[in-house]
């Protein structure tokens, strides 16, 4: 634990539980209760309802717990400006993002960051777009680059670019002609899709519903350019940026004519923590290599 600062107390809080919290802090549950005490003592007054191991906020441990997590970032503010300034060059930025944008976007994005700021270094991870979120809110990455645009209210969200979206049909498919479609004319079709908590499952979902119809899932897939080659083998229909890459010849791009057929996508950080000066450089040179488009 960090000396001078409310950590443990926030995670007590947010937990209700000595063991669990004493747990995730990595410290011994009786060091943990003795903290506790001895902060009680010092305000004079107990911040807990306790029912054995099991805690809860009484009215004066909500009040010091909301002004622990302001005052806790506030501190974790400071030590970011300090390490922007002892050393401003040298940092790492941990980066998310869906399969679907490795292949051009974000290595774009990274090699027109590092040409300014060759030392700054990044963790990757790939994940569905739910899960990026998830870990963005947690802190265990800075960045994420998702899409659509998630609905966790601390999540902040800067808009890069718009996809339109089509369905992706195979070359013997009966609609083959036709200029474009409406998801109406697809409600009897099998689909090949992404598994829930993907951007794209969720797009398709919204879609369907808005046309008045549950989709019919042949498959489920945790990549595009899978669901491509089943799309390819016969196996179902699968919505698709109509300008993406990870197709295979064996498919042919139908154009949705439904208003909403399009997905934003965007960069998301969590407006709640501080970020470092490379991550919030990098969210700036993002926006300056699209707008560059």
């Amino acid at each position: 634990m960090r000396d001078g600062d409310y950590e443990w107390f926030i995670t007590l809080a947010e937990l209700q539980h000595v063991t669990a919290a004493a747990e995730q802090l990595g410290i011994a549950q009786p060091t943990l209760t003795r903290m506790l005490a001895r902060l009680e003592q010092r305000l004079g007054v107990e911040l807990f309802d306790r029912r054995g191991r099991r805690l809860s906020l009484n009215a004066y441990g909500r009040i010091f717990y909301q002004h622990a997590r302001r005052a806790q970032l506030e501190l974790d503010s400071a030590r970011r400006a300090i390490e922007d300034l002892t050393n401003p060059a040298v940092s790492e930025i941990r980066l998310g993002f869906l399969h679907s944008f490795g292949n051009t976007v974000v290595p774009r994005l990274i090699a027109d960051f590092t040409k300014a700021s060759p030392r700054v270094t990044f963790a990757l991870l790939e994940d569905a777009a739910a899960s990026i979120a998830d870990s963005v809110e947690s802190g265990s990455l800075d960045i994420g680059v998702v899409s659509p645009r998630p609905a966790q209210s601390t999540l902040a969200w800067r808009s890069m670019f718009r996809q339109r979206l089509g369905v992706a049909v195979p070359r013997d498919h009966r609609l083959i002609g036709v200029a474009e479609v409406s998801m109406t004319d697809l409600a009897d079709e099998p689909f090949v899709t992404m598994h829930p908590g993907f951007g794209m499952r969720r797009l398709l979902d919204e879609l369907c519903a808005a046309a008045q119809f549950q989709p019919r899932i042949a498959l489920e897939s945790s990549d595009l350019s899978t669901s491509a080659g089943l799309v390819a083998a016969g196996l179902g229909i699968s919505l698709m940026p109509i300008d993406g890459s990870e197709y295979t010849s064996g498919v042919v791009i139908l154009r949705l004519a439904d208003a909403d057929a399009y997905r934003d996508v965007g960069m998301i950080w969590n407006s709640a923590r501080p970020l470092s000066r490379a991550a919030r450089d990098f969210i700036a040179s993002a926006a300056n290599v699209i707008s560059s488009d």
